[in-house]
């Protein structure tokens, strides 16, 4: 696992536990001293430790923006008014306050959501690739941010069409496949009823306090359906391609990459152990790749549907057939240099000691 996943894993677990304990043991008033003292510890914990946690986990580790420091304050901010006694919950009401204009930019945002869907699945009915890639060519020129912005937004037309068989037909074949286990039937299998499972326990959960508030989290849970189907359709057929000289690689639904092929300086073919590189970025399940990429300038991974960003010098993958992208790399070298091939070369090593200059020259500048 590799260093930054573990420690969003125990930043995670130490929020829960921490306001768990906080709706367990707060008291309901500040009559005596040990009452007082428990609101104290919670404050510190909530509002400095947890704080703390997540600037060390998410903002350092994790190389994550300043500004989303605000997501942590605002989460023990709702928690206190929850869960701390009457007298000192009043000081953040304007939690409550803002629920109204909260309510207004969601409802605006799912309007707009809808608009971009429809628009983007129209748009994408004869599309060749995903619609992901089009966005980042779009905001190539604009920084990590913008582009994750752009991503999120791209990811529920993206999840439709994948989703539905008809607007993905014109598909671009794929070199191979990453072995995922989400491109299993079974595992989709079980991702469907683990949704609808999930699903009904919050409409029986959340229903004797508020029936509306259930049927639209239940609502909520079960649209997800569409995005797991998607996850089994990309996992399965669309999880290495090329579009627009662009090596597109789908690490499931939820992380995406697009690296120019001018940009990749060598492809090796081997056994690549994760135990001995932890902090590598891994495709595919198993103890060890088969392939691993190595690139000449850093390039970009989208995680999270686009919302965690990392930059990586190399990446390493379990694949179906990695022969099958080394001879794609190669060919595309020598169309691009005009110098057939050498009929016995299987990785770029062997182009690069090739007597065609054209060759070294293209794979040496990338042009």
């Amino acid at each position: 696992m590799r260093r930054s996943v573990k420690f969003r894993l125990i930043f995670l677990i130490s929020a829960i536990v921490s306001y768990s304990l906080g709706f367990q043991f707060l008291p309901e008033s500040l009559d005596g001293d040990l009452n007082l003292r428990l609101v104290i510890g919670f404050s510190v914990l909530y509002f400095i430790l947890l704080p703390l946690s997540y600037w060390f986990c998410i903002i350092k580790v994790g190389e994550q923006k300043l500004w989303k420091m605000l997501l942590i304050f605002s989460l023990s901010s709702l928690i206190a008014r929850l869960s701390f006694p009457a007298e000192i919950a009043g000081y953040f009401e304007f939690i409550a306050w803002l629920r109204y204009p909260i309510i207004a930019v969601l409802l605006a945002i799912q309007l707009f959501l809808m608009v971009s869907i429809v628009k983007g699945l129209w748009q994408a009915r004869n599309l060749s690739g995903d619609p992901r890639v089009h966005i980042l060519e779009t905001f190539q020129e604009q920084d990590d941010k913008k582009r994750s912005l752009a991503l999120v937004m791209a990811s529920e037309p993206a999840s439709w069409y994948y989703a539905i068989p008809y607007l993905s037909r014109n598909h671009i074949p794929a070199i191979t496949a990453l072995k995922l286990r989400s491109s299993s039937l079974w595992c989709w299998f079980l991702l469907i009823l683990g949704t609808l499972a999930t699903s009904s326990l919050a409409y029986f959960v959340i229903e004797p306090w508020s029936q509306l508030a259930a049927i639209i989290v239940a609502s909520i849970i079960s649209y997800s359906l569409v995005m797991v189907t998607a996850n089994y359709r990309i996992s399965r057929h669309y999880s290495l391609y090329c579009q627009h000289e662009n090596l597109i690689i789908n690490n499931s639904v939820w992380g995406f990459m697009s690296i120019k092929l001018t940009d990749i300086a060598d492809i090796e073919i081997g056994e690549y152990s994760r135990k001995e590189n932890k902090e590598g970025l891994h495709f595919g399940y198993g103890a060890s790749s088969n392939i691993k990429l190595n690139f000449k300038q850093p390039q970009t991974y989208f995680g999270g549907l686009g919302q965690l960003t990392e930059q990586v010098d190399s990446i390493d993958m379990h694949l179906a057939d990695p022969q099958a992208l080394v001879e794609y790399f190669q060919q595309y070298i020598a169309n691009q240099s005009g110098v057939p091939l050498p009929t016995d070369g299987a990785t770029t090593q062997d182009l690069e000691a090739c007597d065609s200059p054209a060759i070294s020259a293209e794979l040496s500048s990338g042009s």
